[in-house]
């Protein structure tokens, strides 16, 4: 059960490895300008596996319960599915059901754990291997996997990796699943955080806060829903930034331009400064910041809002 490219790898390896029966994914929606309806990832590689596939608008439906328990399944895998799971479908499986998540439970529980880590400046994160209960990512842990996060990860250029990790880990968890060695291990809950699914607002900008959480915000809302300030009252996506500890005079209020140079926009934080690399504006392409700042006339004093 999936739907993304996340969980691609996840599907090709376990069809490589075990009998899969059924993928069951979202139903082809409209994307594009023309809104044409577009299959997810999932089913285009279950097609081109040649799995049956099943797309329930609602997994939780009686129907679609029926259906998956029709399979009598040893297991449900469940990698970035978008639903969550009744009781009705997590008892159906002889040994339950166990998820792919893309953080090091029981931190980052929640839709976008990926997004989430790098906002808040990890340095290490990971997928953790988990049989599902009727919580929010609360079951107990079965493996984990580690990765590091680069200075330069986006959580763009994470999700790749992570997709990857998920997959040898699960094919992992199954050997120890076949050999009886697979463990529980109960989640501490009082260790736990929580990454929320994705709004636009969740990028806004706060200057009062030190440029590298603000650049750690940049990476982490790459490449939706971007980090976003206002100048000139017109909205300025901030694709990347590089934290500036140089002494400006003067030093300049949150979110004050401190400089423009070759370099493009240094923008004063709570503290050290940000030198904004590419922007893209309002209605705009992405170019970079000096640029903007040449075709607007920017100046060392003007002010980027929250």
């Amino acid at each position: 059960m999936g739907t993304p490219a996340f969980a691609v790898p996840s599907l090709s390896a376990l069809a490589a490895s075990e009998e899969v029966t059924l993928v069951a994914t979202n139903p082809d929606r409209p994307s594009g300008r023309g809104q044409t309806l577009a299959p997810p990832p999932v089913k285009v590689e279950a097609q081109r596996l040649g799995l049956p596939v099943f797309q329930p608008e609602k997994a939780k439906h009686p129907d679609s319960v029926a259906r998956i328990a029709a399979e009598a399944p040893d297991l449900i895998v469940v990698v970035a599915y978008g639903h969550i799971l009744p009781k009705s479908i997590l008892d159906i499986p002889k040994y339950g059901c166990i998820n792919v998540h893309a953080s090091l439970l029981p931190k980052y529980r929640g839709a976008a754990p990926i997004n989430w880590a790098v906002a808040r400046g990890e340095e290490t994160t990971g997928v953790t291997i988990m049989k599902m209960d009727v919580g929010m990512d609360t079951g107990p842990m079965l493996h984990v996997r580690e990765m590091p996060i680069g200075a330069d990860d986006t959580a763009e250029t994470l999700f790749p990796k992570l997709s990857l990790l998920g997959a040898e880990a699960l094919i992992e968890a199954l050997r120890m699943l076949h050999d009886g060695t697979l463990a529980e291990t109960p989640q501490d809950d009082s260790q736990a955080t929580y990454a929320p699914m994705l709004k636009k607002e969740h990028g806004r900008i706060d200057w009062s806060k030190s440029a590298r959480e603000v650049r750690d915000l940049i990476r982490g809302m790459t490449p939706w829903p971007s980090a976003c300030a206002f100048h000139e009252g017109k909205a300025l996506k901030v694709l990347s930034a590089a934290v500036r500890e140089d002494r400006f005079d003067p030093a300049g209020a949150p979110g004050e331009i401190v400089a423009v140079d070759r370099n493009g926009i240094v923008v004063a934080c709570g503290e050290a400064a940000l030198a904004l690399g590419q922007v893209q504006p309002e209605g705009g392409r992405p170019m970079a910041s000096w640029a903007y700042a040449q075709g607007r006339r920017v100046q060392k004093g003007d002010r980027l809002s929250p």
